[in-house]
């Protein structure tokens, strides 16, 4: 950030508030009667006011409950005002939540509970589009030590056995919370939080491996808000479109609290859904929106979006990945300033930021600069054997992507060896990103972990993306490229490529652009994917592990034809 940014993400460092559930508290006095959430689903706006006393009721509720400073929450809910108020709840008592992807299925929810041991389940019944009673009941059989199950459902005839309705857990949340007005129990419970102390936990979603637990404090996701509110202007005038899950930090820490934090508006959607996402900007006057890339694919590509007004938008926001020059002009047309930058778990979100007035060409060339007054960025060697920093790189080299200070993450949840991997002994974060940095901010140049050893070489897979997707502009939606096991080379890389709707690609045309590059970073073979057929996380990133299967087993069928292994 320029120095102008940097003195004020300091100042409001340092006047920061401990407790994340305080910035409500904060503007319930401020502007009591101003909308602090709008649930685009149902119509209804909550006030600042409302807001504040809703968290505070369901914090007197899960005292009640005897649960206490340290619990952990686990929650497969939506984006409901009504979860909002439970997170914020047990942000501010001193409970730990961990909001699980709606899509994972009963082996995946299991591998989760049973990692992080909560003492209440909040879940989703039946639904207008899925009934999850039957996949909760064999969770139900293969998890112990959770003492609530609390099932989001109005009607009582619906309810599991072994549940509780939500109906019966909140039929005295307004008695109770009187009480607590009385004999104090939600302030002295508030008393006990302090901002190192852990608040949330999301899980990592495995495009390089397993999910982890990763566990963040209160100080690690407003030192977030604050760069992003910083970084990129955002303000108590502001209205954001919230339409991630709450599963992940892009939904829950960098959409919904920095807007909490800076005391604007927050638009929420229960669940993606592209063309309400355009209707809540139409409708609701939404000034920023923040979004992955394949979000933004699935908007443009429906038949009638030139038919929306989103002139309210000011600001566009994007992260996950890179992407092409034609994907940001595509993004320059919706908004008159736009940006990026690197987000992870292990920061709580966002920690690089692009300037705000950034043209598309600086955008393209890096992700932006650090928010060095609390998350300075090293690029270093691989960790020490003793567990320390490895050296750091001088501008220009390539090397390990690290951040340290107290933005960085507590680490993985009951999971020291996986903590002692990416924190090191003295702090640095160790984030598996490759990149380096120079007078234009940080480079990405791919992750470690796919990496491609090909003929004696290091390549970037992303290297080998940016010229193919140069070449092909917007005939193509995605680029992803693999190394794939080779008998002679070590490895060899395998592009694949998804062409956009009606457009025709062919291996050999990908295959002849590249003709142009070093003969040792050409794909040794192109996959032409279906359009829509690439595979995409949870949170609609490329999948490089599914990539990766993919990848040995068109190897195998090469193999088979006798066209693999050859110089």
């Amino acid at each position: 950030m320029n120095k102008e940014k940097e003195a004020i993400a300091k100042s409001q460092y340092e006047n920061l508030l401990p407790n994340m559930s305080d910035y409500i508290a904060l503007y319930a006095k401020q502007k009591k009667n101003a909308i602090a959430i709008t649930e685009f689903n149902t119509g209804e706006k909550v006030t600042w006011g409302k807001f504040n006393q809703s968290v505070s009721a369901f914090s007197a509720k899960l005292l009640s409950l005897g649960l206490k400073k340290g619990d952990i929450i686990a929650t497969s809910l939506p984006m409901l005002k009504e979860h909002i108020y439970l997170i914020y709840a047990c942000y501010k008592i001193g409970l730990i939540v961990a909001p699980l992807d709606l899509r994972l299925k009963t082996d995946e929810i299991v591998y989760c509970l049973e990692k992080i041991k909560p003492k209440a389940y909040f879940f989703l019944g039946k639904t207008p589009l899925a009934d999850f009673r039957p996949m909760i009941q064999d969770v139900m059989k293969q998890t112990t030590g959770i003492k609530y199950w609390i099932q989001f459902q109005k009607e009582p005839e619906l309810i599991m056995d072994g549940a509780i309705g939500i109906g019966d857990f909140a039929k005295d949340i307004k008695k109770v919370f009187i009480k607590s007005l009385f004999t104090g129990s939600v302030k002295k419970a508030r008393k006990l939080v302090d901002k190192r102390d852990p608040c949330l936990i999301i899980f990592t979603t495995g495009s390089t491996g397993s999910p982890k637990a990763g566990l963040m404090c209160h100080e690690n996701i407003t030192i977030q808000n604050i760069g992003l509110a910083v970084g990129f202007e955002i303000n108590g005038d502001d209205k954001m479109l919230v339409n991630l899950p709450p599963s992940h930090v892009g939904g829950l820490t960098e959409q919904l609290a920095t807007t909490i934090y800076g005391g604007g508006e927050s638009v929420i959607l229960h669940i993606f859904n592209p063309e309400m996402s355009l209707q809540a900007i139409q409708q609701e006057k939404v000034t920023i929106v923040g979004q992955i890339p394949a979000l933004f694919n699935l908007e443009w590509a429906l038949p009638n979006f030139s038919s929306f007004d989103l002139s309210s938008l000011r600001f566009i926001l994007y992260g996950g990945q890179e992407v092409p020059v034609e994907f940001l002009k595509k993004m320059r047309e919706m908004a008159p300033k736009m940006g990026t930058g690197l987000g992870l778990t292990e920061t709580a979100g966002f920690c690089t930021y692009t300037d705000v007035d950034a043209d598309v060409e600086d955008i393209a060339k890096s992700i932006g600069f650090a928010m060095e007054a609390t998350t300075p960025l090293t690029v270093r060697k691989p960790m020490k054997d003793d567990g320390n920093a490895g050296e750091e790189f001088p501008k220009g080299e390539i090397g390990e992507i690290c951040f340290h200070g107290p933005q960085v993450f507590l680490g993985y949840y009951n999971d020291q060896e996986n903590t002692a991997k990416t924190i090191s002994k003295d702090g640095y974060c160790y984030t598996g990103d490759l990149g380096f940095y120079d007078d234009l901010g940080i480079h990405f140049v791919g992750r470690g972990k796919f990496v491609i050893k090909t003929k004696g070489y290091q390549v970037y897979p992303q290297d080998v993306i940016n010229h193919i997707s140069k070449k092909l502009g917007d005939r193509a939606t995605q680029i992803y490229c693999i190394g794939a096991p080779h008998a002679i080379y070590m490895e060899a890389i395998i592009a694949f490529v998804e062409p956009a709707v009606g457009a025709t690609i062919t291996p050999e045309e990908v295959m002849k652009m590249c003709d142009d590059i070093s003969s040792y970073s050409r794909p040794a073979h192109v996959v032409i994917l279906e359009p829509g057929a690439m595979p995409l996380n949870r949170v609609a990133k490329v999948d490089g592990m599914e990539l990766k299967n993919m990848a040995l087993k068109v190897v195998d069928e090469l193999k088979k034809a006798g066209t693999w292994d050859k110089a």
